[in-house]
């Protein structure tokens, strides 16, 4: 698939990347149709975000339809048409249950990060 990939300070550009894969069994695939930049995208770009890395993928807001869903995703349908905002979070976790869906546990949990 083609996708903007971030290369350096100030330096993106759309490359041909790997299809994505179903990894966690709550995961789905979208195919994008319609997506925006958002300001923190310019974090990014300007490299304030030190983890960066030279082919890594940009973009967290968009529209687009489910094409694939995990064993464990049971609220998403195949051909269903969605609008991803820039939180993502997994409505499960203390933090979601309290509708602080930014703090979420499980969308980017710890134990996942490399130190």
């Amino acid at each position: 698939m083609r996708a903007l990939t971030w290369q350096g300070k100030h330096d993106v550009r759309v490359e041909t990347v790997p299809d994505p894969q179903i990894v966690n069994p709550r995961d789905a695939i979208i195919r994008i149709t319609s997506t925006a930049i958002c300001g923190s995208d310019l974090h990014l770009y300007d490299h304030v975000i030190p983890r960066m890395k030279s082919g890594d993928v940009l973009g967290h807001e968009f529209m687009g339809e489910v094409v694939e869903v995990g064993s464990g995703n049971s609220k998403l349908k195949v051909g269903q048409r969605v609008v991803v905002p820039f939180v993502i979070a997994c409505g499960d976790c203390f933090f979601c249950q309290k509708q602080l869906y930014s703090c979420c546990d499980n969308s980017n949990p710890a134990e996942k990060q490399d130190v």
